[in-house]
């Protein structure tokens, strides 16, 4: 199979769905965009576009709805401003199915699709054993495609960005990731590799998602263990 990591950048309107008009997705981005911006960061309305575009990738090969996908994929996160502001009492995923349903219906899209779309974005946070399973081809496409974009170089740029952004060390690779506190100094990305992004890999719901994360881990491995031995003044 073709390495889907080796396509070229942002997908064209024709390369997401031919049947899916530019303004419409023009019109999609801007919803996007409205509700993530501020979040920025790790969550900003480039990791939307990058799931999108992943999104897009495995559509293809697994022969999914495209029409489907891009909307979901673009609109999977609207609801994380109010999880933010709840604390964490509000799943955005569920909250983001529910404030899309109505704009997807300003935008034309018929019940069905919406129902489909929906689905797609109040399941792409599954959790084994959750209530919202992603049961469709097109919920499982965007599952992957998000959890991807939280590992591989991307994920590791992420992981730097949020440790950056909580003043974490650089790496600390002497320390136990058990005995060691989320939002503190020693909160890494080493130590968001080690919780977190290692067992990404194990989650995936397709055969390319599977593909995919099995290459972005070795990666992010090999990125790892050269770090440790930079910064232990390791050279050879």
């Amino acid at each position: 199979m073709n390495n889907p990591d080796n396509k070229g950048a942002c997908p064209t309107m024709e390369q997401i769905d031919p049947m899916l008009a530019p303004e419409q997705l023009q019109r999609l981005r801007g919803l996007s965009a409205s509700f993530c911006l501020a979040e920025g960061g790790s969550h900003g309305p480039d990791h939307s576009e990058r799931v999108l575009h992943t999104a897009m990738t495995i559509g293809r090969q697994m022969a999914a709805r495209l029409d489907i996908l891009a909307p979901a994929a673009l609109l999977h996160d609207i609801g994380r401003r109010e999880e933010s502001l709840s604390r964490g009492t509000i799943c955005h995923a569920r909250r983001g199915a529910e404030l899309a349903a109505p704009l997807l219906l300003d935008l034309g899209y018929t019940k069905e699709a919406i129902a489909a779309i929906c689905h797609c974005i109040g399941a792409h946070r599954f959790r084994r054993g959750g209530a919202v399973q992603p049961e469709s081809l097109e919920a499982r496409i965007l599952f992957d495609a998000d959890k991807l974009d939280s590992i591989g170089a991307i994920g590791i740029g992420r992981a730097f960005l949020f440790a950056g952004q909580i003043g974490a060390r650089l790496h600390n690779p002497e320390q136990n990731p058990a005995s060691t506190l989320p939002y503190s100094l020693e909160d890494t990305a080493y130590r968001e590799f080690r919780v977190k992004m290692s067992r990404v890999r194990q989650q995936m719901l397709t055969p390319v998602g599977l593909e995919l994360a099995a290459q972005r881990h070795a990666f992010m491995e090999t990125f790892f263990n050269q770090l440790t031995r930079e910064t232990s003044g390791l050279f050879s």
